[in-house]
């Protein structure tokens, strides 16, 4: 369930603890010097406002770069905030935590609300619904870490400023005292002991940082009034004050001339504490002159930040108008379009450019900002849910992808070392196609699948090229060895037919030449089919020994694409001589009555007969190739 224990942090961090002594010996011991403390001019009562503001924080922030927390997961949004705990002042981490915090309850909201929509559908009752997540619990765990740590620190800091109000009020009694009970031997080195002390007490609220300040500067410089009896060590010492403060005059003359006003105010309130915390008085006839000259520079700078301020306020106006330009540009971006991860990839980018856009159009104070930085919020919300509903739909898009690529490793892993080469390589090379047409899977998974695929084909293909390149090798040596043998067929002189047998044997015997050899085959055939026909031997017997030769190498070599070719040759030359045969018969009907003798019967009747001797060995050429075993 969502969990309802979140606080505020904001109560504790955005206000400083006030404290309340006690006892109010600040307010008696201001009653007992009210006369001696003047007012100030409204410049240098803001720059004390401030410093007192600084002096109880006593911190310095960091600028932090913006992260876009709604980007992250749960389990990355909990990394993060694990992370910055860990890494981090736990008072600067404010706005880190309140980032991580608004974007973990909105996306475990959503999560919450698709169980329980998934609940309900499935047939539940909504007061039955429940559900727990190991998630929510670890992020409970390190929020309430922070509010520990934070609340823990809180009460550090108020202690601490109440010890150190103490220290500085105990530093103002004992400087009433001394000079009070002024002994001459030991009270100007008593007197710097106690300058000491003070400088080295840590921040106290910034309810009571002038008034105290105010006070012991009053009594720092009644000592100094009543300290006669050493007239030379002590005006060295307002010497060395004079000296000190009118650098201060002149660095701060410098500030005046700063571009920004920021920076300037800054370094202001520098200048102020080290006039007020670390120079001691001057003597009484340039006390108001040099604090004069001192304050009129830091009216200069106060005027120039505010009249920066009033310029800023009259442009609030335009950079709100800006900013709603952006937050309409937002609100009219179409995603319809997108379908696929390289669009949206390339919506985010214009998306985050109109965000970069309106951050360029300026800062507004909290009062002008919040109306227009909600509708900001919620026209960058719009296209962040579609976004979302996109991603969700690929995620599970990427799931069935790295199941179906999966199945193809294990196909692929089965086939690795098998020898069935063919088979094997030929649904390899699918398997590999159907790899490439498969989309993305995720991310984490995606290295480690394909270097298992590649692995796999590497190694069934590393297997399969070497044995070629061993077949390779082989195969050219009966290529080297048969063109070495036709050279000596070449040198034949009158062949006999038993000499013809042993060299076709011996030629068989060589070995199978690969595919892209076999003209070699052809010019032996050729020098066999003319030695063949150099032979006293009669015309069936040369058509069969020449025909045989070739056929039984073609079965040797499994050349079945050939030899199927043959036959049909066979059988299709058998329905040609078949016609022809019937064609002559059927003409000697129109010589019935001719002479035997006659001329032109005896032609046909000899073309009959050769076409029936043809017939014979053709039909004994495919007797003898039907019987072969291949």
């Amino acid at each position: 369930m969502l969990d309802n224990n979140d606080e505020n942090v904001e109560k504790t961090e955005s206000k400083v603890v006030a404290i309340e002594p006690e006892t109010t010996k600040v307010d008696e011991v201001a009653k007992e010097t009210v006369a001696a403390v003047d007012d100030t001019e409204d410049a240098v009562e803001e720059i004390e406002k401030s410093m007192a503001e600084d002096a109880e924080k006593e911190t310095t922030k960091e600028e932090v770069a913006t992260v876009d927390y709604s980007k992250l997961s749960l389990e990355e949004l909990v990394a993060v905030l694990k992370k910055t705990l860990s890494n981090n002042a736990v008072h600067k981490i404010k706005s880190e935590v309140d980032g991580i915090k608004n974007a973990f309850n909105q996306q475990f909201g959503a999560l919450i609300a698709a169980k329980k929509a998934a609940f309900l559908e499935e047939g539940g009752n909504a007061i039955d619904f429940q559900f727990s997540s190991s998630i929510k619990t670890d992020y409970n765990a390190l929020l309430s870490d922070y509010k520990k740590q934070r609340d823990a620190y809180y009460n550090d800091l108020e202690k601490q400023l109440a010890t150190n109000l103490e220290k500085r009020l105990s530093v103002i009694e004992q400087l009433k005292d001394l000079i009070d009970n002024a002994d001459t031997a030991t009270m100007y080195k008593t007197f710097k002991g106690l300058q000491d002390t003070w400088r080295t007490i840590g921040p106290v609220s910034k309810n009571h940082y002038n008034d105290t300040w105010k006070i012991y500067h009053h009594h720092v410089e009644r000592f100094y009034d009543l300290l006669h009896l050493s007239n030379d060590f002590r005006d060295l010492d307002f010497k060395h004050n004079l000296e000190e403060k009118l650098k201060i005059i002149l660095k701060a003359e410098a500030l005046a001339a700063e571009p920004d006003v920021n920076v300037a105010f800054k370094a202001l309130q520098e200048l102020h504490k080290t006039w007020k915390e670390d120079i001691g008085p001057v003597s009484k006839d340039m006390r108001e002159t040099v604090w004069q000259k001192f304050s009129e520079v830091t009216k200069v700078i106060h005027d120039r930040r505010h009249d920066h301020f009033r310029e800023m306020r009259s442009k609030y106006q335009e950079i709100i108008e800006q900013k709603l330009v952006v937050v309409e540009k937002l609100n009219a971006y179409d995603t319809s379009t997108n379908k696929t991860h390289n669009d949206w990839q390339k919506s985010i980018k214009e998306v985050e450019a109109l965000r970069q856009e309106y951050f360029n159009a300026g800062k507004l104070p909290y009062s002008k900002s919040e109306e227009v930085w909600q509708k900001f919020k919620a026209a960058t919300k719009k296209f962040n849910s579609a976004k979302n509903v996109f991603y969700k739909h690929e995620k599970s898009e990427q799931q069935d992808n790295l199941k179906k690529k999966i199945e193809l490793i294990e196909l692929a892993e089965s086939l690795k070392d098998s020898e069935d080469w063919e088979s094997a390589t030929n649904t390899l090379k699918k398997i590999q196609a159907d790899w490439k047409k498969i989309g993305h899977v995720p991310r984490k998974f995606s290295d480690d699948i394909w270097k298992r695929f590649k692995a796999a084909c590497n190694h069934y293909f590393d297997r399969f090229h070497a044995q070629k390149n061993a077949l390779n090798k082989e195969q050219q040596a009966v290529v080297d060895a048969k063109k070495a043998f036709l050279e000596t067929v070449k040198e034949l002189k009158e062949p006999t037919k038993e000499k013809i047998f042993e060299i076709i044997n011996t030629w068989k015997t060589l070995g199978i030449l690969p595919r892209d050899a076999r003209h070699v085959d052809s010019k032996f055939n050729k020098l066999i089919d003319r030695a063949l026909g150099s032979l006293d031997l009669d015309k069936e017997e040369i058509s069969m020994l020449k025909f045989t030769h070739v056929v039984d190498s073609l079965a040797e070599a499994k050349d079945v694409r050939k030899l199927d070719s043959e036959q049909l040759f066979i059988r299709k030359k058998i329905d040609e001589v078949v016609k022809e045969i019937q064609q002559l018969e059927n003409n000697l009907g129109f010589f019935s009555n001719a002479k035997d003798d006659n001329p032109l019967v005896l032609n046909v009747k000899n073309s009959v007969a050769a076409f029936k001797e043809d017939l014979a060995i053709w039909k004994k050429k495919l007797s003898y190739i039907k019987k072969l075993d291949y």
